[in-house]
C-alpha cells in the first residue's frame, strides 16, 4: 500500500479536526521531516527561530500533540528531563535501549521485533503500522560508574564512630 505524503496525511487530520494548516504547522513539519531520529521540542524551536521562522513555543508544542494524534510522530520519554520525539510514518521501525546511569541513548533494529509485533497483531486481528520498543538496562559504562560509586564508599566512607 502506497504511503501518502506526510504533509496530505496531516492536512486531511486536521480537516477532520477542523483546524487549518497554517505557515506555521508546515515549517514545523517540514523540520521534522529533515530531521533523522529523536528530537526535542525546545531544539526544534530554537531551529526553527535560527532559521527565521517566527513561531512561538505554545504552537510547536501544539503542533506536535495535533502530529503525535495523526500517527505521524511518536513521543519517547528517555528520561525525566525532556521528552524526545520520533517521525514515524514511513520510517522501518527504530528500537532503542536506554542506559539508567548515564542516559546513553542506543538505536537498534531488529526483524525478530516486527516479526513478533506483525503476529501479534495478526493473532488480535489488528493491522500493524509502527511499533515503539525500548530496553531501559545498565551501559558497561555505567555499570562501571555504579560499581566505582560503590568502591568508594567501601574504601572511605565507612564510619567508625571513632573505635
Amino acid at each position: 500500500m502506497p504511503m501518502a505524503p506526510l504533509c496530505s496525511v496531516f492536512r486531511r487530520f486536521l480537516k477532520s479536526q477542523g483546524l487549518k494548516y497554517t505557515s506555521e504547522r508546515a515549517e514545523i513539519l517540514e523540520a521534522i521531516i529533515r530531521r533523522d531520529g529523536l528530537f526535542e521540542a525546545e531544539e526544534l524551536l530554537l531551529e526553527l527561530r535560527s532559521a527565521g521562522h517566527q513561531v512561538s513555543k505554545a504552537t510547536v508544542y501544539r503542533t506536535i500533540n495535533l502530529l503525535i494524534q495523526a500517527g505521524l510522530i511518536v513521543q519517547a520519554l528517555f528520561d525525566s528531563k525532556q521528552s524526545h520525539y520520533q517521525l514515524i510514518y514511513g520510517k522501518e521501525p527504530r528500537d532503542h535501549m536506554v542506559c539508567m546511569r548515564t542516559g546513553r541513548l542506543v538505536e537498534f533494529e531488529s526483524e525478530q521485533l516486527t516479526v513478533l509485533r506483525d503476529r501479534i497483531c495478526s493473532d488480535l486481528g489488528w493491522e500493524p503500522v509502527a511499533h515503539r520498543f525500548q530496553i531501559y538496562a545498565l551501559s558497561p559504562e555505567g555499570k562501571a560508574a555504579i560499581e566505582g560509586d560503590e568502591t568508594a564508599r567501601d574504601s572511605g566512607g565507612e564510619d567508625t564512630d571513632g573505635e
